[in-house]
């Protein structure tokens, strides 16, 4: 089951970072793949920062969003350059 809840929660994120960086997006596959990675990043990234947002299935989606979020906008800029 957590398998399936992370291609939902990663899904949803990337979708979420995809409309929040526009003209980021990368398809479905390529946006819960995105997700996944922005999950990750935060889960490290926003502790390290001293940011907790509590325990639920919305703190991570929004954690999974703000890491997807970082990793757009750096590829945006690698794509860039």
């Amino acid at each position: 089951m957590g398998i399936i809840a992370a291609l939902i929660i990663g899904a949803i994120a990337g979708w979420l970072a995809g409309k929040i960086v526009r003209g980021a997006g990368f398809g479905l596959i390529g946006n819960i793949v995105l997700g996944i990675i922005g999950s990750l990043i935060a889960s490290w990234l926003l502790p390290q920062l001293g940011i907790s947002l509590g325990g639920s299935a919305f703190r991570d989606i929004v954690n999974a969003t703000i890491g997807a979020v970082i990793v757009l906008v750096v590829l945006s800029l690698i794509k860039r350059a």
